[in-house]
């Protein structure tokens, strides 16, 4: 209850709107803290690389404590992440990064910008980075956000000083930072951007540096702090019962999808920010010391600030509507600065603060979740004012199209009408903006410069309130929603979406034929109208045969789905192609997928994406049939290996005992299980046991950091940060006679073509003799990595420990991932290798 109270808290207090959540309803404390930062003109803009690089305590702290209009550059979506709350990788997870970005900010009170970057995984060093990125793009992304934003105050998460010790995104994000720094107030700087934007000049620019970038917590206390300004972010707010560490906490806990949940605290929290750029404040715990923040800073603003002051000091915390009226004489001031951004900004803050202190209530419905384009959708209009204070509904627009009403709203008597919304033929179906254009590595493809830095695809289709505050009108606009009653959860929102009239999808993104028999491959198409009616065909190379070549598809209702069967059949020899669905309904081509994103921390999301599926022809043998999985952060592997024929079995640690253990050829370690699965530990020596009876063990790679067990493997050992992020480097192969690259597939230079993001990761660097290493391989100027595959027999059968990007390349479709795969599976079961002793 509490944390759902401090997001509508937070949420008044940010300015920023969610287009598929509940309405916020403030109370009377909620909207005095929000006259408060009304009072407050200066802005900060923290910048990092990625969703989770953020410092959710300052944000918090800037936002809540100082009452500066505060925001949060990501350059990234986090796309090139791991996923652990379900099996989204690449775009669809940027997309659930960006909504936990988005309900972050709902908690700390902070705003969410981007650039088009796009996370193409580890980077070693930023010439690469800034090189798959196409820096120039991204630097002129980064002068976008601050000519629009304005930020008094830049603050850098990372240090520009230290290319090639950290990720090469985050230095990447602090020398973009400072560059950009020097060209917001240039004409000469990408002057395009000023046909919508403005000349701005930071003040300053901060890193937010800890004892971390010192190497220790001693060194950090022993160094000079003489250019650096500390502030105690453990304040705490009383209007809410919590400290800002506690709502830094809760923001940062949003992050779920990398396992990002953190605890609370209380008391001092000492933060530090290092001067770069620009002049030190005077009085070190004023980050704004010198910086006009008050309303005299813009022509014209004393006079409001003069009317604001006086309800800030007159507030009724029993009666908050009796500061409508100067609130709206103030409003009325507003409206007449010349200063463009702070007009534009301050209008919206302040109408926010007369809704709430008037307790309006006004909302567009609609019947159904979803329409198509053509459709005409039934709204369900609520208003009511809940003050004494006289409103009159002057107008509802819809459709573009003034509904005269003239109603006074009295207090709390409220009004319902019904209207309908007419959607256009031409309406583009709802999805995120960066994702409809085709990119590259590094790179999203934005051809609407008035959509670039934003966090989401603004709402089309909104209702316009009219109202007359005495004699000055106001129009509130809101995003139609949708509304139903769950018989569990209540009311629940989620947004209005437009989505096209079909949809089709071959639900396995990847089919590998490991023989060459064919398949019967379902494929399902979607109704987003009734009696949808239509052709359905398949592309496919030339090599490959399908039948039969067309299929007609009728489908009765709305939202109901259809599968239709389509054989296929793979050529003889190894072959890797696509095959495309299209779905033909009066003349016009369907061939993408509508996919939807459900998880209870961010609101529901619609993505659309080109539905295509590789088709894999392997040359592929293997040995054994049944594998036990124990699923860790969750990944598609075992999907991957039912396509080449193995029966997995998924397990839980509680599930694991001997007798279910003898039932298995091989048990596979999904990624990072020892670092997510806390009883896992209990079960260590049983799956040891496994392996010196006869079984294969195969652990794919975890991280050092929080390991849930002593020991991982039954030999020593020692997993460090090594990896390989070149997904082309050289592989040398160390034990070219090792069963693992012999049996029964022949495993060679070729099976590490066409591999995906990377190498592997998290490779141990420390092991007993007992382990052979089958490869060695490394980034440009770095040493040679031999852990990524260790190999150890142990009583009867293997530990195998792997950091092998497994989990990268079963969804790409790599060949040679799966025959490799197949060989460690198949480690033991050949009874003329297995009598043999293993070679080098």
């Amino acid at each position: 209850m509490q944390r759902l109270l401090l997001i509508v808290i937070i949420t008044l207090f940010s300015g920023f709107h969610t287009f598929s959540q509940a309405p916020k309803k403030p109370n009377a404390s909620e909207i005095y803290e929000s006259i408060k930062k009304l009072n407050f003109l200066g802005s900060v803009l923290y910048v990092a690389a990625h969703p989770d690089d953020e410092n959710t305590r300052l944000i918090s702290y800037m936002s809540n404590h100082v009452k500066a209009r505060t925001a949060y550059l990501s350059l990234t979506r986090g796309d090139g992440g791991q996923n652990l709350i379900g099996p989204e990788i690449r775009e669809l997870l940027g997309v659930i990064r960006t909504q936990e970005l988005l309900t972050a900010r709902q908690i700390d009170g902070g705003e969410q910008r981007f650039t088009r970057a796009n996370d193409f995984g580890y980077s070693k060093h930023p010439d690469e980075t800034l090189e798959i990125w196409n820096k120039e793009a991204v630097l002129s992304d980064v002068v976008l956000a601050i000519r629009q934003f304005q930020p008094d105050i830049i603050i850098n998460r990372f240090d520009h000083r230290s290319p090639g010790k950290t990720h090469g995104h985050h230095t990447s994000s602090a020398m973009l930072s400072l560059e950009a720094f020097d060209l917001t107030n240039k004409k000469s700087a990408y002057p395009n951007q000023l046909n919508h934007t403005s000349l701005w000049q930071p003040k300053r620019v901060f890193f937010n540096t800890s004892w971390w970038f010192y190497g220790s917590q001693e060194k950090f206390d022993k160094a000079d702090k003489s250019k650096l300004l500390e502030f105690d972010l453990g304040v705490y707010y009383p209007s809410i019962g919590l400290s800002n560490t506690e709502i830094a906490a809760l923001s940062r806990s949003q992050h779920k999808s990398q396992g990002f949940g953190n605890t609370g605290t209380r008391g001092v929290q000492m933060e530090y920010l290092e001067l770069i750029k620009g002049d030190m404040p005077q009085n070190k715990n004023n980050l704004f010391d010198g910086i006009d923040t008050t309303w005299k800073r813009v022509k014209g603003g004393e006079a409001i600030g003069n009317i604001l002051q006086q309800v800030e000091a007159n507030y009724d915390f029993k009666n908050p509507a009796a500061s409508i009226p100067k609130l709206v004489e103030a409003y009325q001031l507003i409206q007449k600065l010349e200063d463009t951004h702070w007009r534009t900004y301050k209008t919206e803050e302040i109408k926010n603060i007369i809704y709430n202190c008037a307790g309006l209530y006004l909302e567009a419905a609609s019947v159904v979740s979803q329409a198509t384009p053509g459709e005409t959708v039934k709204l369900n209009i609520e208003t009511i004012n809940r003050s004494a204070y006289p409103i009159t509904l002057e107008t509802i627009t819809c459709n573009n199209t003034n509904i005269e009403k003239q109603l006074a709203l009295t207090e709390n008597n409220g009004f319902d009408f019904h209207e309908v919304l007419e959607i256009p033929d031409t309406q583009k179906p709802t999805t995120p903006y960066w994702l409809t254009e085709k990119g590259t590595l590094g790179m999203y493809q934005v051809s609407n410069d008035t959509l670039v830095g934003k966090p989401e695809t603004p709402r089309v289709f909104t209702v316009s309130f009219k109202l007359r505050f005495n004699h000055t009108p106001i129009t509130f606009t809101k995003p139609i929603v949708y509304k139903t009653n769950d018989p569990v959860k209540g009311e629940v929102y989620k947004p209005f979406e437009i989505i096209p009239e079909a949809s089709v999808k071959i639900s396995e993104k990847v089919i590998i034929f490991e023989n060459s028999q064919a398949k019967d491959i379902p494929v399902m198409v979607k109704a987003g109208r009734d009696n949808l009616e239509g052709t359905l065909s398949l592309k496919y190379p030339k090599e490959w045969q399908v039948t039969p070549q067309k299929q007609d598809i009728q489908i009765e209702n709305k939202g109901e789905e259809k599968t239709v069967i389509f054989r296929v059949t793979p050529p003889k020899n190894q072959h890797e192609g696509q095959i495309i669905p299209e779905m033909l309904v009066n003349g016009q081509t369907y061939s993408k997928e509508l996919i939807e994103i459900d998880y209870e921390h961010i609101p529901y999301q619609t993505v659309l994406l080109p539905s295509e599926t590789k088709i894999v022809r392997l040359d592929l043998h293997k040995e054994g049939e049944n594998i036990g999985y124990i699923v860790g952060a969750g990944d598609v592997v075992p999907e991957s290996l039912e396509q080449i024929g193995y029966q997995v079995t998924l397990l839980k640690p509680e599930d694991i005992n001997p007798k279910t253990l003898d039932e298995f050829d091989a048990i596979v370690v999904g990624i990072r299980a020892y670092n997510t699965l806390e009883t896992i530990k209990f079960k260590q020596q049983l799956l040891f046991e496994f392996v010196k009876n006869g079984g294969n063990m195969i652990v794919q790679y975890n991280t050092s950091h929080q390991l849930k067990v002593d020991e991982l493997a039954p030999y020593k050992l020692e997993l460090s940060r090594d990896r390989v992020t070149d997904e082309t480097a050289e592989v040398k192969f160390l034990a070219p006679k090792h069963p693992v690259l012999n049996t029964p597939n022949k495993i060679t230079q070729d099976d590490f073509k066409g591999w995906t993001q990377e190498r592997g990761l998290y490779f141990p660097d420390t092991w007993a003799k007992e382990f052979t290493p089958i490869f060695s391989m490394h980034d440009k100027g770095e040493s040679a990595k031999k852990g990524s595959l260790l190999v150890a027999k142990y009583g009867k059968g293997h530990y195998i420990y792997t950091g092998l990007s497994f989990f990268r390349e079963f969804p790409a479709g790599v060949p040679g991932a799966y025959r490799l795969f197949a060989n460690m599976l198949s480690l033991g079961k050949n009874p003329e290798t297995s009598a043999k002793p293993l070679e080098n």
